[in-house]
């Protein structure tokens, strides 16, 4: 008759403890990051948006916290099925590729680039649109 390999209960638990804390690290690396007003405005300087197409700094600053209150991983879903991503609450069918709609991807970019701490992506893009559309009128 062959015994069972039992581990001792230590063994098992620092077994489970260690499981939770790498659960606990893959979560916290997915936490949306919130500006605040004054570091995006340097966020937003150094990337040349003061004055771009004629819209003030203040401008930018009031319009990504009236679409998302400075929040990088903000996402709306529409009505239409398209989402809306980001600080700039980019949307998906026409300036972003997103694998659950045929969109257009005019700003030649992953949706998912849009929801990232960095936000170069999502600054080139707002560009584009600001330069292609109404300018801050398209928000």
């Amino acid at each position: 008759m062959q015994e069972a390999h039992v581990l001792p209960p230590t063994a098992l638990g620092m077994k489970a403890a260690g499981m939770l804390s790498l659960i606990g690290c893959l979560v916290t690396v997915t936490d949306s990051k919130i500006y605040t007003r004054c570091k995006l405005a340097k966020v937003f300087a150094r990337a040349g948006l003061d004055n771009y197409q004629g819209f003030s700094l203040g401008n930018w600053i009031c319009m990504a916290y009236y679409e998302s209150r400075y929040n990088t991983t903000a996402q709306t879903g529409l009505d239409d099925g398209s989402i809306d991503y980001g600080i700039f609450q980019i949307n998906s069918f026409t300036w972003c590729r997103d694998a659950k709609l045929q969109e257009k991807n005019h700003c030649h970019v992953a949706c998912s680039a849009l929801i990232t701490d960095d936000l170069t992506d999502a600054i080139i893009c707002a560009k584009k649109i600001a330069k292609e559309t109404q300018g801050m009128d398209y928000w």
